[in-house]
């Protein structure tokens, strides 16, 4: 039987109108430093956003959603940011920050599956 891994992670949201405090949830970013396991999964429904802010510029949105994800692969397109380790952009793309994408506070867990862990969380707080 595979041991459980503690992992941490935080929501991935959108918050059109920073003023207004209103967000709707699209993505979670996990990690779990013994597996070095840093990924994020996410998906913009474009009908919230709609709802909430319509005159939103979806393609630079999705631009910022891409890179989340170029950052947690270390892909080399996405800056100096993603040459650091995973720890240190786990924790920058975690950190407080006032603009359209903002994530939770992190939270923790254990997981014997942190693939299925986070398709789990996705489903659960996203979808």
């Amino acid at each position: 039987m595979q041991e459980k891994q503690l992992f941490e992670y935080a929501v991935i949201r959108i918050v059109p109108r920073v003023e207004r405090q209103e967000f709707f949830n699209v993505g979670v970013i996990m990690y779990c430093a013994s597996a070095n396991f840093l990924q994020t999964k996410y998906e913009l429904c474009e009908q919230k956003l709609a709802a909430l802010a319509n005159d939103i510029d979806k393609d630079d949105l999705k631009k910022r959603l891409d890179a989340f994800e170029k950052i947690c692969a270390a892909n080399k397109t996405a800056g100096e940011i993603a040459l650091l380790p995973a720890a240190a952009r786990f924790r920058w793309l975690t950190a407080v920050r006032s603009t359209i994408v903002q994530t939770s506070p992190v939270h923790a867990g254990f997981s014997q599956n942190l693939n299925e862990t986070l398709n789990r969380l996705f489903n659960e707080l996203v979808k």
